[in-house]
């Protein structure tokens, strides 16, 4: 595993699936303009759909990522989650199943967690 790799081990199955279909909408019902694309990091509208098909599995699955990479994944969940201009927004619980308060609880919940991991790998 690389030196900047991290797992966050104590994630649920709902922590994992939040951010799994985070990213999977960005193949549907999601729309990214450029400038959305680089607010989130990535250099285009094409780099979200790309990373969210290398991240969706390595999420699911309880892999490492770097910090980077879990950083870009809740951003790209978050505005999908909320945004009815450029993500899922109120159609979110219809398309994932889970609703808007367990998503926000779920995604604090996420930050939590992943901002623990990553203080203990730096140490």
């Amino acid at each position: 595993m690389a030196a900047d790799q991290f797992t966050v081990s104590d994630l649920t199955d709902d922590e994992r699936y939040v951010p799994f279909r985070g990213l999977a909408e960005w193949g549907g019902s999601a729309h990214c303009p450029d400038a959305l694309a680089d607010a989130m990091d990535f250099t285009s509208a094409v780099v979200p759909l790309e990373e969210a098909q290398r991240l969706k599995p390595l999420i699911r699955d309880g892999q490492s990522l770097n910090r980077r990479a879990w950083r870009r994944a809740l951003i790209a969940t978050e505005i999908v989650f909320a945004s009815d201009v450029f993500g899922a927004g109120s159609d979110w619980s219809i398309t994932t199943g889970i609703s808007d308060e367990d998503t926000v609880r779920i995604l604090r919940s996420l930050h939590r967690k992943i901002a623990r991991a990553v203080r203990i790998h730096q140490s």
